[in-house]
């Protein structure tokens, strides 16, 4: 099955931290890590 369009949101805490409208497209992991070890580490 096909998807198109959909949601793709990662919070952490409650805080959006990447959304899939950021890019036009689903992240790859060295799009969305980067972010996770910024929130976490402060």
């Amino acid at each position: 099955m096909t998807g198109d369009g959909g949601i793709f949101d990662v919070h952490v805490d409650g805080e959006l931290v990447f959304t899939k409208s950021m890019l036009g497209r689903y992240p790859q992991p060295d799009d969305v890590v980067p972010l996770l070890r910024e929130k976490l580490d402060a």
